[in-house]
């Protein structure tokens, strides 16, 4: 049986990562950390959001930090690759 990604699924749940879900990444001018909302997985393996502006970018996955919300309410961020696809967020 071969895998097929729906238009729902287009890369992103192998990330840990689902369409709408708040992310955030280093700004390239200030250094910054600016938030997104994910929208979709790009071809050359990028996560394509849109900004705080409503720009649409494309943000390599080693520069995206997802937030985990812990068993006392408190949250942190997680840079994505240390998380693996795997990790059902806010279930510590």
């Amino acid at each position: 049986m071969s895998r097929r990604t729906s238009p729902i699924d287009d890369g992103l749940a192998e990330l840990g990562l689902e369409i709408g879900q708040l992310i955030r990444y280093v700004g390239t001018s200030d250094k910054r950390f600016r938030e997104g909302v994910v929208l979709r997985r790009e071809a050359d393996g990028s996560v394509g959001l849109r900004d705080d502006r409503g720009r649409a970018r494309a943000i390599p996955v080693e520069q995206i930090e997802v937030r985990v919300v812990g068993p006392r309410g408190g949250e942190q961020w997680i840079p994505l690759t240390e998380l693996g696809g795997g990790l059902q967020l806010g279930l510590f």
